[in-house]
């Protein structure tokens, strides 16, 4: 209750006559604390709506925007992405005047995608703001973000919020230099982050035990730069080890995604024998582009001239649509298992 209401008037910047609108499914963290907690407690009018964000077509989300003059829109960087595909002209149909803060959780926000965004729906920043941050279940709120007082940084997060103390360290807890990629920590609870594991408080002590120095071990690799900006890499165990090389999958993403053919990607690694790990891509054209060999040539070497040659995907696939959880994020498990010919395990979050 603190921390979601905290959040949802100081981050989210709601006020009492404002219309917040999030996106995701309710039985998500999400759902719990911004569709159902936050909103409740402080009385805020919100919209909920039920079904795809692209039924009947489109333009489904900004035509309730315009109908509802919806002010704070929190939503996922899959949902940008898509929006993305289906290109600018359907947020184009609607007045989306009354929109001035989008906010985007739930997977690394591509620095094509938060430009995308600024352009097309808050009409280039001189209407609105696009926020990005980064938490997670454990934590139930906001964690690291980007306040609207700060300057937006592609492919940052933001900075820890008030009342969070993180760090980029390794394995050892020792922090790591600014820009150098690690493991991202927080020194100390805070009012919205978990007080236990139901049923197994040994589980939850893990996670202060994992790594040296009584620090909650987040499982995702980040960097920070010199102003205390933190990027997200992606989950500890999504980082590809090519050749020696520690890759972010989000860094190869994020390379795909700034091709102009290109909507969504996936990245995952599969056994090389030369390098250990080879990097094979899932790739979501953008409406009116075509699939073809010289276009997967074209997206390796774009990643090359992007990331460098160690980077380079090993093998490009094209997809209809990437596997989603129905909070949006991209089940590259299910990838590697089908890439292996493995069980994928559990799939009852799956989207469809």
């Amino acid at each position: 209750m603190v921390g979601t209401t905290y959040h949802l008037r100081t981050f989210f910047d709601v006020k009492d006559d404002d219309v917040f609108w999030a996106t995701s499914d309710i039985g998500w963290i999400v759902g719990h604390s911004y569709i159902v907690y936050a909103p409740l407690l402080e009385g805020i009018t919100s919209v909920l709506r039920e079904g795809a964000p692209d039924h009947p077509d489109p333009g489904a989300l900004w035509q309730a925007v315009e109908r509802y003059r919806v002010n704070v829109m929190f939503t996922a960087p899959t949902a940008v992405r898509m929006f993305m595909r289906y290109g600018p002209e359907w947020p184009r149909k609607y007045d989306l005047s009354s929109l001035r803060l989008l906010a985007v959780a739930g997977e690394p926000l591509n620095p094509e995608a938060m430009r995308w965004a600024y352009e097309h729906l808050v009409d280039g920043g001189r209407r609105g703001f696009v926020a990005d941050n980064w938490w997670q279940t454990e934590l139930g709120g906001p964690t690291l973000g980007t306040l609207l007082v700060l300057p937006a940084k592609p492919g940052f997060a933001g900075v820890a919020l008030p009342g969070v103390e993180a760090a980029v360290v390794d394995e050892e807890g020792r922090p790591v230099p600014p820009g150098q990629g690690g493991l991202l920590v927080l020194k100390r609870p805070f009012p919205h982050m978990m007080r236990t594991v139901w049923g197994n408080h040994e589980r939850y002590l893990r996670y202060w035990r994992e790594i040296p120095g009584g620090v909650y071990a987040s499982g995702d690799v980040a960097s920070k730069d010199e102003e205390g900006y933190f990027s997200v890499l992606g989950r500890a165990d999504d980082v590809l080890n090519v050749a020696g090389h520690r890759i972010g999958t989000a860094d190869v993403e994020s390379a795909l995604v700034s091709h102009p053919a290109v909507a969504e990607a996936a990245v995952i690694g599969v056994p090389d024998p030369l390098k250990g790990e080879a990097i094979k891509a899932f790739v979501v054209l953008r409406l009116g582009q075509t699939p073809s060999e010289e276009l997967k040539e074209a997206l390796v070497q774009h990643v090359r001239r992007e990331l460098g040659p160690i980077a380079t995907p090993s093998e490009v696939v094209f997809l209809d649509k990437l596997p989603k959880t129905r909070s949006g994020k991209i089940l590259r498990r299910l990838l590697k298992a089908q890439a292996l010919g493995k069980d994928p395990g559990d799939l009852s979050t799956l989207e469809e």
